[in-house]
């Protein structure tokens, strides 16, 4: 399947968006793909939520030479769980991000240069306010279903919330009502480690050396929490690069030192620092309980739902999911949850993705 990357650009001045925080936003561009046809009285339409490092380019190619698809293909696809024989669906990336989507890197319009810093906090409702733009733009007056994996599960969410008469149903994946203390203290750590480098220069450094080593490092410490010791132990255990030598600090011993030395190098040449410091916020704020109490923060929520987890999560683990699951079918609202045994820990939800297609599918069968 090829596919072309998208734009939609709104809130022109004077007309920006509203925000959170009280500040708006505009102009705004959002990155999305589409694959599949929307059908006359346009009521198969899928909207999926990106992840925290994802683009728009959920499944495809963009062309017959390219090496790999996008993030989400074993689902999206003619004949998978999202079928685009059945399905029209839409993949946006995020505002704050970095993939096309207006971010910290993009123009502010009164300085002439990129807001770094300067751009606002967002949260993930602002996400999803920029999401419903591009849903009147298309046409949508209701969505069949908004579903996505960590972050884009915390969107669907959103969507369910904030715009209950805009959604049929939800497939939320490896997600909670809010990340544990836990979580947002890695986060954290992230963050600190790319503001702690002389190169991000409290954001402003586009027209300077990036800070490369920072937002590696942050990199780092992110993926440790998207896999199980199970995995880790499994796929490296205490393997060495070279048992023969012992090696001088600052050069990698062990297998798992390159591995995550790896990911680090390579992340860093697709993705902005200022934009993993405003998404990870984005997420840390992000809490479906009001004033604590998680049945007022889910009252809205009268949609179908479909809940994921992995078994081996601990970053959304299966628990706190099904805290949400529970107060759902207490408030006698139609649920379904499944939870997926896997090794592979958060990062399940890109990989099961033969797991997810039954029951997604039987879920989506039922939703007209």
């Amino acid at each position: 399947m090829l596919v072309t990357k998208q734009s939609f650009t709104f809130g022109n001045p004077p007309d920006e968006m509203s925000l959170d925080n009280g500040r708006t936003l505009g102009p705004v561009t959002l990155s999305y793909e589409t694959y599949g046809t929307l059908n006359v009285d346009r009521s198969n339409a899928i909207l999926i939520g990106t992840g925290l490092t994802a683009d728009s380019h959920a499944a495809g190619y963009y062309s017959e030479k390219d090496q790999y698809p996008g993030w989400w293909d074993g689902l999206i696809g003619e004949g998978k769980a999202f079928d685009t024989n059945k399905y029209f669906v839409i993949c946006s990336n995020v505002i704050g991000g970095c993939m096309g989507s207006t971010g910290p890197a993009s123009i502010y319009p009164i300085t002439g240069k990129p807001f770094g810093m300067l751009f606002p906090v967002i949260t993930i409702r602002d996400m999803v306010r920029a999401q419903h733009y591009l849903i009147d733009h298309l046409g949508i007056k209701k969505l069949l279903c908004v579903t996505g994996g960590s972050m884009g599960g915390l969107q669907a969410l959103e969507w369910a919330r904030t715009y209950p008469d805009r959604v049929r149903s939800i497939i939320p994946v490896s997600c909670s009502a809010h990340l544990t203390a836990q979580g947002i203290a890695f986060n954290e750590i992230g963050r600190q480690s790319i503001m702690a480098e002389p190169n991000w220069n409290n954001g402003n450094y586009y027209d300077k050396k990036s800070p490369t080593y920072g937002l590696a490092l942050a990199r780092m410490i992110g993926h440790i929490t998207y896999l199980s010791e199970e995995k880790l132990q499994h796929r490296f255990g205490r393997k060495m690069v070279d048992s023969e030598i012992i090696k001088a600090d600052g050069a990698d011993q062990f297998e798992i030192e390159s591995y995550l030395h790896y990911k680090g190098n390579t992340f860093v040449e697709r993705f902005d620092a200022n934009s993993y410091l405003y998404l990870t916020r984005a997420i840390d704020l992000f809490d479906l309980a009001i004033e604590g109490d998680l049945s007022k923060g889910v009252l809205n929520i009268n949609t179908d739902c479909l809940f994921i987890t992995m078994s081996s999560d601990w970053l959304f683990p299966p628990s706190e999911t099904i805290q949400i699951v529970d107060i759902l079918r207490q408030q006698q609202k139609n649920v379904d949850y499944v939870e997926i045994k896997t090794y592979h820990g958060h990062d399940g939800f890109l990989i099961e993705t033969a797991s997810m297609t039954e029951p997604i599918r039987k879920f989506l069968s039922g939703r007209k």
